[in-house]
């Protein structure tokens, strides 16, 4: 097993214990005969929040991934939610894509700002730069460490009033923000995100309708949709337990690119597919772990 295997299945194992969804999509699928085993899935992409402060942030965190021979790709900007990010390509068709955001934090209030700091403040240094990245153990503890202090519950409901990425960020560091589902791989009748939303709807799964249940891409060759990030009780500082919203779960769907549609279906591989993200898409699956959505 590779460096990169070991930090990626780290990941997912413990992202699986976290997000229900998670077991509950895989089981329903094999229920229904739309796979044998949730090897069959592709994952087409993971995604990672962060804090855009000095030591950390996207240019700290990329380091692990550029290390196992990612290939920085786009840059994306929501002026909205104050974030930053950029996707990663794996050096392996086998691996998913990796989307990191970044929190504008210098564009928040005086106030978040240093609610921010006073937690961020406490790494010195970029954490990164300490650890052997092909010891694929120690990166996978690391990814699950915790790189401040617990933060205290009114520490984390004043950012949240603010910005909810912020909080969900102050409790959750490096947490798996997601994975998401290939479905475009999927049998027929399943291998459409409408096909596949209807089928976990009918399984019970609640879905992310901000801007509509499917989010596509204006050139209609993206189309993603997302279970409402499920409710954890939390423990924050002082023994202080609260109902917040942890990870979700995302379906994709990379439709052919039109010099390619002529392709028989058992060649179609990832390149003739539309590569990429799309800012708009993004901007409202980021709201899975939002109130507007967690709260229906």
């Amino acid at each position: 097993m590779s460096t990169l295997d070991t930090v990626l299945e780290g990941l997912m194992s413990r992202y699986k214990a976290r997000v229900p969804d998670v077991g509950g999509v895989i089981g329903a699928m094999i229920k229904e005969n739309v796979i044998a085993h949730d090897g069959e899935i592709e994952n087409d992409h993971i995604a990672f929040r962060t804090m855009g402060v000095p030591q950390l942030g996207i240019q700290s965190l990329e380091k692990i991934f550029l290390h196992y021979g990612y290939t920085k790709k786009d840059y994306y900007l929501f002026p909205e939610k104050k974030l930053d990010a950029y996707w990663y390509a794996p050096p392996e068709e086998k691996y998913p894509r990796i989307f990191v955001s970044e929190l504008r934090v210098k564009d928040l209030s005086p106030r978040a700002q240093e609610i921010i700091h006073s937690y961020t403040n406490e790494v010195t240094s970029d954490p990164v730069d300490q650890l052997d990245l092909d010891d694929g153990q120690a990166v996978d503890h690391f990814l699950h460490s915790a790189l401040w202090r617990t933060p205290t519950l009114s520490d984390y409901r004043e950012l949240a009033n603010e910005s909810e990425y912020a909080a969900w960020v102050i409790y959750n560091r490096y947490y798996l923000n997601h994975f998401t589902v290939s479905v475009h791989n999927l049998k027929p009748g399943y291998n459409t995100v409408e096909a596949f939303n209807t089928f976990l709807e009918k399984h019970g799964f609640k879905l992310n309708d901000s801007g509509g249940k499917i989010k596509t891409s204006p050139d209609g060759g993206l189309s993603q949709s997302s279970t409402v990030a499920r409710m954890l009780t939390a423990d924050f500082a002082n023994g202080e337990q609260a109902e917040i919203a942890g990870s979700y779960v995302e379906f994709a769907e990379r439709r052919i690119l039109p010099q390619y549609r002529e392709l028989p279906a058992n060649e179609v591989r990832r390149q003739h597919r539309r590569e990429g993200f799309e800012a708009n898409n993004a901007d409202k699956i980021f709201e899975s772990t939002y109130a507007a959505q967690t709260g229906k």
